[in-house]
């Protein structure tokens, strides 16, 4: 990618935020970025897993959705959710297994890429770039963990509202104290969601009508806000009441 470029500095700011490289010499992004190249995909694009050994991709705009698919039954579950700044598949960076993954473009996503050696002789280089590498990795790790936990261990309606919270974004200002956003997941329909909960979307179609009648979430125009914010950290504690437990079971 040619220094000159308008994009370049725009992809350079992307990455300068992002857990991957936050804190790096600008002499060392610049040396990775002189390696990369555009790409675009569309909205609804699943992409083979295939290219993710071939290539290592970036994040610049837009999010991207990565499931594990069973061929046989269809059904799904999502593995992560990922933004701006974050890496794709980025355990290919340490072995060249293939993975059973399924990413499909949640918007419009505009990326960058590397053949995936040249980004493996990259990290070489720049051993500080573990600093920032190693860290990252152990959070997907950790999320995976936390997905794997949640499906063994409780409901549908504990696990969405643990769902929601991972994804509550710092809050800024007092004038928001009331309304705490979602990153990433703030306007996905119900069946994205139920792929992340490993459920389906009648049932967190349920929940979340439940939620929204409480008062816990409000949505308007697509997007929706948590507004009472311990009330849904009782559901992921599975400290609310008995009865309303049991009449939530019932339901699921």
């Amino acid at each position: 990618m040619k220094r000159d470029l308008a994009y370049y500095g725009y992809c350079k700011s992307v990455l300068s935020r992002s857990p991957l490289f936050a804190g790096l010499a600008d002499a060392i992004l610049d040396d990775m970025l002189a390696l990369f190249r555009r790409d675009t995909w569309r909205r609804g694009v699943q992409l083979d897993p295939v290219l993710f050994q071939e290539r290592f991709y970036l994040l610049i705009e837009g999010r991207l959705e990565v499931m594990r698919i069973n061929p046989e039954t269809g059904r799904s579950i999502t593995l992560h959710v990922l933004g701006p700044g974050d890496g794709i598949d980025i355990v290919t960076l340490l072995n060249t297994h293939p993975h059973e993954v399924a990413p499909v473009a949640l918007d419009d996503v505009a990326l960058i890429s590397v053949p995936i050696v040249d980004a493996r002789h990259w990290i070489d280089q720049h051993p500080e770039f573990n600093r920032n590498f190693l860290p990252y990795l152990g959070e997907q790790m950790r999320q995976m963990e936390d997905l794997a936990t949640d499906l063994a261990l409780h409901d549908t309606m504990t696990r969405l509202a643990r769902l929601l919270l991972r994804h509550v974004a710092p809050e800024h200002s007092q004038s928001s104290v009331h309304k705490h956003h979602l990153n990433l997941i703030h306007d996905l329909h119900d069946e994205s969601l139920a792929r992340m909960v490993g459920s389906v979307r009648q049932v967190v179609n349920r929940h979340l009508q439940h939620w929204r009648k409480q008062g816990v979430l409000h949505r308007h125009k697509f997007q929706t806000v948590v507004t009472e914010l311990e009330t849904l950290k009782a559901y992921a504690e599975e400290a609310v009441p008995r009865v309303e437990k049991k009449k939530s079971k019932a339901s699921s």
